[in-house]
């Protein structure tokens, strides 16, 4: 089973069955990704998928099928995931079930809310934006307190020259250079054009530095990609005008260097009207 750094485009939604007695539940997860080989179920490793998978079920004695906004890769954490799944039943206890949840997944896997939510509503397809957030240690010296969330990076950083080379990602483009080409699908290639509404850098201070990107979806290893990439030009490596350049030769040997997993982090979801960060912090913690 592959898994994705984002989500990509695929088929149609199935079509709900109104006479279906079954409720459709969303939840808003955060997750440390250190311990996961990914989101996504696979026998034989430890997943997020599978572990929350797991633990829903125990919880309301039923199997679910866990549907998620974005299936992040090995190491990659989650702030504002959102899963959706069917339950049947009309009595289910959104608050135990989140309660019981976190005391069987904690520390690394914490879901936020619950609600129940229309049989229209698909965390993978009714998504209209991701973004995620990447964070870069520059100092000389590591720290400690960071390592397992930034990459650190010891050569000193042109700032200026990562924020001019954004600009060329801004808008729709094939990302090829920047992605892992997907398997074929009924002999067909998956288009890996993407359209990306912002990209930006910013200095938190003390050698933080903070990159934000949002986009109506990802293909795989995108955003790490972009990163490394923009990580060279801030060594001097390339220069801001090549970004333009990597993107219409849809050369993945342009590009740049992965950059770590552990400095990623899937930060919000966004759908009509709704949006997982926004909602996740007006969610009381559990009692």
């Amino acid at each position: 089973m592959t898994l994705f750094d984002a989500t990509e485009p695929g088929p149609e939604p199935p079509t709900a069955d109104p006479a279906d007695p079954a409720q459709r539940i969303r939840l808003v997860v955060a997750y440390d990704g250190a311990p996961f080989h990914g989101f996504a179920r696979n026998e034989g490793v430890r997943t997020v998928g599978g572990v929350l998978t797991e633990a829903i079920g125990t919880v309301i004695g039923q199997e679910v099928e866990l549907t998620c906004a974005g299936r992040t890769d090995k190491g990659v954490h989650a702030r504002a995931q959102v899963v959706t799944f069917d339950a049947s039943g009309d009595d289910l206890d959104l608050v135990r079930l989140t309660r019981s949840i976190n005391k069987m997944c904690a520390p690394s896997i914490a879901v936020w809310g619950a609600e129940v939510v229309d049989h229209g509503f698909d965390a993978r397809f009714s998504a209209t934006a991701r973004r995620y957030r990447y964070l870069v240690h520059n100092s000389p010296t590591p720290d400690p307190f960071t390592a397992d969330s930034a990459w650190h990076v010891d050569e000193e950083l042109l700032l200026p020259a990562m924020v001019l080379g954004c600009d060329a990602l801004i808008g729709e483009h094939d990302f090829a250079a920047f992605c892992r080409r997907p398997k074929r699908r009924d002999g067909e290639e998956a288009s890996l054009v993407r359209n990306v509404t912002e990209a930006v850098w910013h200095d938190d201070g003390d050698g933080r530095l903070r990159f934000e990107i949002e986009a109506s979806s990802f293909c795989h290893q995108m955003v790490r990609s972009v990163v490394g990439t923009l990580v060279d030009v801030g060594r001097g490596r390339k220069r801001p005008g090549d970004l333009l350049g990597v993107i219409r030769s849809q050369d993945r040997n342009r590009a740049g260097d992965l950059a770590p997993p552990h400095g990623l982090t899937l930060w919000a979801v966004r759908y009509p009207g709704w949006a997982s960060d926004q909602q996740r912090d007006g969610w009381p913690a559990p009692r």
